[in-house]
C-alpha cells in the first residue's frame, strides 16, 4: 500500500536536478509546492515528502520555506552516506538530525542510508548494526539502500563521475544482495533490525529482479519500502502495464512512492534531471498516479509520529 508521496529524489545533488538549468533552486522550489499542492487535492490525509536530501543541508530547507514551497509538504527527508561520500562520521547521525529538526517542525525521515561493499564486505555489516543502534527509535522511516548490487551494465545515475574518481565505482556495491542474487554478510544483520528499518530498492523500467525482490522482503521481515515511478518512463511504450505491475507486486509493504526524472523532451534541457518546462505537467503526474492506485492508499498514522530523541 501507498504510505507517503514522495516529490523528487536529491533536488540538491547535481546528479538529480541540474543547478545550471535552474540556478538557485527556484523553479525546484515552484516545482515542489505545484506538485505537493496537487497531489494534497488528489488525496488529503496522504503524506506528502520532500525527496531526501543529500548532502544533508538545513540551510536548504529554510531557502525553501522562505519560499512558501514547503506548505503542502508533511515529512523532510534526508540521505546519507557517511562510509562511503559524506565529510563526516556514521557517529555524527543523531546531531545531522538535530540540525534538521532545528530548522523546521516537520517530521525528518531518512529515506536513503546505506554502505558499499567496495572496499571490504565486513564494513556494511558493522555500517548496518550501527545504523540500527543510531536512528532506530529516533526517526519515523528508515529505508535502507539498498536490497541489490546496481548492476554493472546499468551505470550509476550521477553528473559527475570523473570527480568521484574510484568512489563513483561504488554506487555498484550498495547492495544485501550481489548482482547474481547471491547474499552478503551484512543480509542477515539487516534482517535482525525489521520492520524497523525499511529498504529503498529502486526497480528500473520491466525490471526482471521484481518477484525475486519481493521474496526476499517477506523472508526479511520488510515492512517499509521506498521505490518510485518516474515521469520519464511514463512515455514508455507499455509504461502503465509496468507500473501496475509493479505496484500490484509491492502491494503488501508500506510503499513511500517517488515521482521524479524529467522526460527529455519535456525539460528545459533535454535531461532527466532537468526542471520541467511545465512545472504542472509534473504535478498531474503525480496526481494521477495516486489516483491511479488509490486503492493501493493507506496512510499510517506512526509515519508522522514524532520520535523522542535518545
Amino acid at each position: 500500500m501507498i504510505e507517503a508521496a514522495m516529490i523528487w529524489n536529491e533536488p540538491n545533488n547535481k546528479s538529480h536536478w541540474d543547478p545550471e538549468v535552474d540556478p538557485g533552486w527556484h523553479l525546484f522550489a515552484d516545482t515542489l509546492a505545484c506538485a505537493a499542492r496537487a497531489l494534497k487535492d488528489e488525496a488529503p490525509a496522504l503524506p506528502t515528502v520532500l525527496g531526501g536530501l543529500s548532502p544533508i543541508d538545513p540551510t536548504f530547507v529554510q531557502f525553501l520555506d522562505a519560499k512558501r514551497a514547503l506548505d503542502a509538504v508533511d515529512v523532510v527527508a534526508v540521505h546519507g552516506f557517511p562510509l562511503d561520500w559524506n565529510l563526516w562520521q556514521i557517529g555524527e547521525w543523531p546531531q545531522k538530525l538535530a540540525e534538521m529538526r532545528a530548522v523546521t517542525p516537520k517530521p525528518v525521515w531518512v529515506t536513503e542510508v546505506g554502505v558499499s561493499t567496495f572496499g571490504a564486505e565486513e564494513v556494511q555489516v558493522f555500517g548496518v548494526d550501527r545504523t540500527a543502534a543510531l536512528l532506530v527509535g529516533r526517526t519515523p522511516r528508515i529505508h535502507w539502500y539498498s536490497l541489490y548490487d546496481l548492476p554493472q551494465a546499468w551505470g550509476a545515475t550521477t553528473r559527475h563521475k570523473e570527480a568521484e574518481g574510484s568512489s563513483y565505482y561504488r554506487h555498484f556495491y550498495m547492495g544485501l544482495l550481489r548482482e547474481d542474487g547471491s547474499p552478503k554478510p551484512a543480509l542477515e544483520h539487516f534482517a535482525r533490525h525489521t520492520p524497523a528499518m525499511g529498504l529503498c530498492q529502486w526497480f528500473h523500467f520491466e525490471d526482471h529482479r521484481l518477484d525475486e525482490a519481493v521474496a526476499w522482503m517477506r523472508r526479511l521481515g520488510v515492512r517499509y519500502l521506498r521505490t518510485g515511478l518516474s515521469w520519464a518512463d511514463s512515455f514508455r511504450p507499455n509504461a502503465l502495464d509496468w507500473f501496475d505491475r509493479q505496484m500490484e507486486a509491492l502491494a503488501e509493504f508500506d510503499v513511500t512512492v517517488t515521482f521524479c526524472f524529467t522526460p527529455e523532451h519535456r525539460g528545459i534541457a533535454p535531461h532527466h534531471t532537468s526542471a520541467p518546462l511545465v512545472k504542472e505537467e509534473f504535478a498531474e503526474f503525480c496526481a494521477a498516479m495516486i489516483r491511479r492506485y488509490a486503492g493501493h492508499v493507506r496512510p499510517r498514522a506512526d509515519a508522522l509520529a514524532m520520535p523522542v530523541p535518545a
